[in-house]
């Protein structure tokens, strides 16, 4: 009896535990604490030509390409978007949510293959990329940070890996390689011009959607008047 009173007393029930952190992040297993839409994570395609002028071009810091033009590239969240929702985010508010998809500091970009069929939802324990990885966790870890994200331990620990050979946390950039003229690439584009009936028929011709200018682009399918037409 003695001693179940002096448990009693000194571990309260319901006491918090002390929380694991890493590098300022606390170390948790990620929980879908609600549904998961990919609608609360939009963006606008617009925001392709701010990330291109962040970047000095049309370039993907993971695998250290230089793409003729931006019809060759997705946008592609560091972070992304199911896993911070994992992570934290799935109990944050809707603006929260549409900062997080906006953040510059968590898009760059990559080629279509790369970013819907390698890397897609993955974090770091399941992919990195072949280029540029210092510079990927690390930036992961800040964005992170910046909307208070949760880390599960597996990643905690690759990236550890990973930062403790860096020398810099800056983006290593290629030499640019020969490129077609951009204006060839534009005439095959615009071989592709309908008609269309709707975003589904255009968008088995163009899956990224079409900037207004390109003769597959009609204004109706612009919901959002953005300049592109059909984007996902």
């Amino acid at each position: 009896m003695l001693l179940a009173l002096v448990l009693f007393i000194f571990v309260p029930v319901g006491e918090p535990r002390l929380e694991e952190t890493w590098r300022g992040l606390i170390v948790a297993p990620e929980f879908r604490c609600t549904a998961y839409d990919i609608d609360d994570y939009s963006y606008p395609q617009s925001i392709e030509n701010e990330i291109i002028a962040d970047l000095g071009g049309v370039y993907s810091p993971y695998t250290g390409e230089w793409f003729m033009d931006r019809f060759e590239t997705d946008i592609e969240h560091i972070v992304a978007r199911s896993e911070a929702h994992d992570s934290g985010l799935c109990a944050a508010d809707a603006a929260t949510r549409r900062r997080f998809a906006r953040d510059l500091r968590n898009l760059t970009l990559a080629s279509p293959e790369l970013n819907r069929y390698e890397k897609r939802g993955k974090d770091a324990a399941e992919w990195l990329p072949t280029k540029n990885r210092c510079w990927f966790a690390h930036r992961g870890i800040e964005v992170r940070k910046t909307y208070g994200l949760t880390i599960d331990r597996r990643e905690a620990v690759v990236l550890d890996s990973v930062l403790a050979q860096c020398e810099t946390t800056e983006m290593q950039f290629a030499e640019p390689a020969l490129v077609v003229d951009p204006r060839a690439k534009q005439a095959y584009d615009e071989e592709l011009c309908g008609p269309y009936k709707n975003c589904t028929e255009v968008r088995k011709d163009h899956p990224r959607g079409v900037p207004e200018g390109h003769c597959a682009y009609q204004s109706l399918m612009d919901r959002d008047k953005d300049g592109w037409a059909c984007e996902r």
